[in-house]
């Protein structure tokens, strides 16, 4: 095995911090109460008829939030960055939830981040991915 230069340490320690947060982050979709909640902050027209969507859209989400996270893991770089892409696509796919959270404060409590930061938190996370994988 090869020396690690410094970037190569920093990406490393990058890498499991993310991997980290996307597996928690992921496993908590399925908590039924934050499941509920997550389902909620669906917009309607995402979300369905009678939001028969909803709950699948969670799931969905959660195993790619934990599925990504592992890919972060993975020995062969093609795999790290194919999990880095799929995350930031995931970050933009959630975004409209995120904004209708936003929307409504009183319901949805310290997950209505407002939009404007919320909106540069993903784009640090999607940029942070990137430096990760590259």
């Amino acid at each position: 095995m090869e020396a690690m230069d410094a970037f190569s340490i920093a990406q490393l320690v990058l890498r499991i911090l993310l991997a980290v947060v996307f597996v928690g982050m992921g496993a908590a979709h399925f908590v039924p109460r934050v499941r509920r909640t997550m389902a909620a902050m669906i917009p309607a027209p995402i979300a369905g008829p009678e939001r028969r969507r909803a709950l699948p859209l969670v799931t969905i989400s959660g195993v790619a939030e934990i599925l990504g996270g592992i890919g972060l893991l993975a020995p062969w770089w093609g795999v790290r960055f194919a999990a880095a892409l799929g995350l930031i696509a995931l970050l933009v796919a959630v975004f409209p939830a995120n904004a209708q959270a936003a929307r409504e404060p009183e319901r949805f409590g310290p997950a209505a981040v407002p939009v404007v930061p919320r909106a540069i938190g993903q784009v640090v996370l999607g940029a942070l991915l990137l430096v990760a994988v590259i």
